[in-house]
């Protein structure tokens, strides 16, 4: 009788653990960053690089047809890789550009800035991560184009190329 109660009982465990398991496979918790295309750009608060003074989302993103919103640091030498096409981008009078300095030190992101050139209109600061995080960024650098309605229309993972900002000039057209 306790052998057929432990074998009734073995098997029942196995059949619960088995629709755990198949439940947990069919429901993915996994980041995916593809997914914030088309949404609207998350509201945060922040503060200016040089400034200090405290910014929201809503006061940067206001007064352009098109934004591109730059995650870099100083420390990221991909970023210096790409900044040329950076300052390129900045000449164009039809985008507003915003960079978005990642876990860095103030000072060494100034240096940089004054080092290579500014092609920011506004540079803000992550220093936790928490802004990046929200907009789906894996690391540095990441570039978004962000429409007037602060839908995010297209993500570049990476340094930026030439082959990158001629797909950008011909989005912002």
């Amino acid at each position: 009788m306790k052998n057929k109660f432990l074998l009734t009982f073995i098997i029942f465990f196995a059949i619960f653990s088995f629709f755990i398991f198949l439940k947990a496979l069919n429901n993915s918790n996994v980041y995916i960053a593809d997914n914030i295309f088309k949404e609207n750009l998350v509201n945060f608060k922040s503060q200016e690089l040089f400034s200090t003074k405290e910014i929201s989302s809503e006061e940067i993103f206001k007064d352009s047809e098109f934004y591109i919103l730059n995650i870099w640091a100083s420390w990221c030498a991909p970023c210096r890789k790409e900044h040329p096409i950076l300052m390129k981008l900045s000449q164009n009078s039809q985008v507003k550009m915003i960079g978005l300095n990642y876990k860095d030190n103030f000072d060494n992101a100034r240096n940089f800035i004054y080092k290579f050139g500014n092609p920011y209109s506004n540079i803000i600061t992550d220093k936790d991560g928490v802004i990046s995080i929200g907009l789906g960024a894996y690391g540095v650098p990441e570039t978004f184009i962000i429409d007037k309605n602060k839908k995010i229309i297209k993500k570049f993972i990476g340094p930026l190329s030439k082959k990158n900002l001629d797909k950008i000039i011909l989005l912002i057209k």
